[in-house]
């Protein structure tokens, strides 16, 4: 089992084979075409009975009844919550050149200048998981935010996307579903990324070597009062690690987009190697009452290799290991959800229990440290409620405790003229900060559990072309856990005060002259306060875009011309440590304010859409580019394109 999912391509052609009978079935679409019919001639009483011939002519124009909104779409999360709100595909071309993970999250991340590096919030994030946790996280957007969705289509439906970008950076999306029958579905999903490095660029010489699939499929009995959803997700990213540019002393800021610019390391690799097996089934035993079960198992495995010649560049700073470096760390869990959910009236309620086993290993502790092997389970109750006042007004609540104390409790508001939320938790550490040993660094430590509560509201003004939204995000951390530098390398360590953060936000979108649009996103944020000099956020973030849309030729085509601006202010952003996948805070160096700027073109021609752009147009004025990272240049200026081809028979 392990070989054949390990190999993307293999997998994917046994799932072809094996649905072939099935869309060999497919009913043909009804097209009508000329035809002949015999008739027979009325009889006389002096002619023998015979045939006559006659020409029916049917309307042979053909009309292909499915598309967009033959192919419906919806979330297990919205499924749970008993709301059969499947919607049709997004055929919308705004923002459609927006295809890098850090511009699909709005810009809020850093990585290490290419698609596909590790990455890292900008803003905190407050973990919902409040059990045990692996503890890597910088390659978890890749995986996270993948989840497949469920379809309900009248007709097979698939999906080609495809991104040639510059600098030899590509990825591609297929995605295939179709009903069985008009209560079960299945799909799979395939989306490679494939990027040459950027720093001593050679042909087809790869930095990211990803492939995601997965393959789900749903099922309802004919009242509907079972329904069943599965899928089996894996990711195996591969990242070759540079460890960013390496520069003389005394160099300038330019340097680090001279084309001859070398890289620290040149044989380090890490790999998040993921294997998601997923199953939810309920019953409605009443109108108002259902019993489920949702049951999870995950494996994942976090690796780090290098070569002892990478030892001669002094980039790490301690050898706890000597010879080549092989690190790895492997983390599985187990966990079965029971409970009971439904609605009445316009309340909908869910109270569970859950259970979890859990089991992480890290080899190169053996010896040094009990929780090289640890095991436990964990047990769980809680509940989720949501009131629905009216189609867009909704109130979401939520809560889970942990038997050992630690819980977590979140709501949503969501109106249309305001939107708010709360998350708080009390969660345990992760098993890479409390104790670690690999070929560089090593610590063991005896952290408590980590505080977190946010909140957030945004007003909504919407008046003829105007959309204005000013809001504010509050954060505040107790007891937080980071990585920092120490004179012989990195360490993790747990803050003895804590942080707060207050962010308040202005979004604004104005349209004038009937077709142009501006739109921008600003955020200011003041640290009121940070105990051990810990959280680093630039004070001002700017996301803008000005944009004509309009249609030609009687609406067959449809055109977004515009530019887009992403701006933050000078701050000292986190480094990175490759050899354990994480940031830490540095203080060698601030990152300079540049406005990374893009000229796009986004189309659509019937149903396919496409997209051109000019990623970071201030290069070719200003001669130097910009920083995510301390270390690793982001990409220069350099045109990207992209397409989109649905298929709906």
């Amino acid at each position: 089992m392990r070989v054949i999912f390990q190999k993307p391509f293999l997998f994917l052609s046994l799932v072809l084979l094996i649905t072939a009978p099935a869309l060999s079935q497919v009913k043909k679409d009804s097209v009508q075409q000329k035809r002949k019919v015999l008739k027979a001639a009325p009889k006389t009483s002096s002619d023998q009975p015979k045939k006559r011939l006659y020409s029916k002519i049917i309307n042979d124009s053909t009309k292909n009844v499915y598309g967009p909104k033959t192919s419906l779409w919806s979330t297990e999360g919205e499924l749970f919550f008993n709301k059969k709100n499947f919607q049709p595909l997004d055929t919308s071309i705004h923002n459609f050149h927006h295809w890098t993970p850090i511009q699909r999250l709005d810009n809020k991340y850093q990585d290490l200048g290419n698609v596909g590096t590790a990455m890292n919030p900008i803003y905190p994030i407050v973990s919902t998981q409040i059990g045990a946790s692996p503890g890597f996280t910088s390659y978890d957007p890749y995986f996270d935010t993948k989840e497949p969705r469920y379809y309900d289509t009248k007709s097979p439906f698939t999906r080609m996307y495809v991104v040639w970008a510059g600098n030899g950076r590509a990825t591609t999306h297929i995605e295939f579903t179709r009903n069985i029958n008009p209560r079960w579905n299945f799909g799979f999903n395939y989306r490679p990324i494939l990027a040459d490095k950027q720093i001593q660029r050679k042909f087809a010489d790869r930095q990211t070597i990803s492939h995601y699939y997965d393959f789900f499929t749903t099922y309802r009995s004919k009242k509907e009062k079972y329904f069943l959803a599965f899928n089996y997700r894996r990711i195996r990213h591969r990242i070759k690690e540079n460890g960013g540019v390496d520069l003389p002393t005394n160099s300038t800021f330019a340097s680090f987009f001279d084309a001859n610019a070398l890289p620290n390391l040149t044989t380090a690799e890490s790999e998040d190697l993921r294997h998601n097996l997923h199953f939810h089934h309920r019953y409605q035993l009443a109108k108002p009452f259902q019993i489920y079960q949702t049951l999870d198992y995950l494996t994942r495995s976090n690796m780090f290799r290098m070569e002892t010649s990478d030892l001669s560049s002094d980039y790490f700073k301690q050898i706890i290991i000597a010879g080549a470096a092989a690190d790895e760390s492997t983390f599985q869990t187990f966990q079965n959800e029971m409970g009971v959910k439904g609605n009445a009236a316009f309340l909908f309620y869910n109270f569970y229990y859950k259970l979890r086993t859990v089991n992480n290993t890290i080899p190169k502790l053996q010896g040094f440290d009990p929780r090289a092997n640890a095991s436990l389970n964990e047990h769980y109750v809680g509940g989720r409620m949501a009131l629905r006042f009216d189609s867009l007004t909704e109130l979401r609540g939520a809560a889970e405790l942990l038997f050992d104390g630690n819980y977590k409790i979140e709501g949503t508001l969501s109106t249309p003229w305001l939107d708010a939320g709360i998350v708080s938790s009390l969660a345990k550490p992760g098993y890479l900060q409390r104790a670690y040993r690999g070929s560089f660094n090593y610590w063991r430590n005896n952290f408590e559990n980590t505080f977190s509560n946010q909140l957030n509201g945004f007003v909504k003004v919407n008046w003829r072309g105007l959309s204005f939204s000013p809001g504010v995000t509050y954060t505040i951390l107790s007891n937080s856990i980071y990585f920092t530098e120490f004179k012989d390398g990195i360490i993790s360590r747990q803050s003895s005060g804590n942080q707060q953060i207050f962010s308040p936000e202005v979004r604004l979108s104005i349209r004038f002259l009937r077709n142009f649009r501006l739109s921008t996103q600003t955020i200011y944020t003041q640290l009121w306060k940070n105990d051990d000099d810990i959280i680093r956020i630039p004070e001002l973030f700017v996301n803008g875009q000005l944009a004509y849309q309009g249609f030609f030729f009687k609406k067959a085509l449809q055109l977004e011309l515009g530019v887009d601006v992403h701006y933050k202010s000078d701050y000292k952003a986190y480094g990175y440590a490759p050899d354990i996948q994480s940031y830490y805070v540095q203080d060698t160096q601030t990152i300079k304010g540049f406005p990374v700027t893009d000229v796009f073109l986004n189309a659509r021609i019937k149903q396919g859409r496409l997209f051109l752009k000019y990623h970071n147009a201030a290069q070719a004025f200003t001669g130097t580019g910009y920083l995510l990272t301390y270390g690793y240049p982001g990409v220069g200026n350099v045109i990207d394109f992209g397409f989109e081809i649905p298929l709906f028979d």
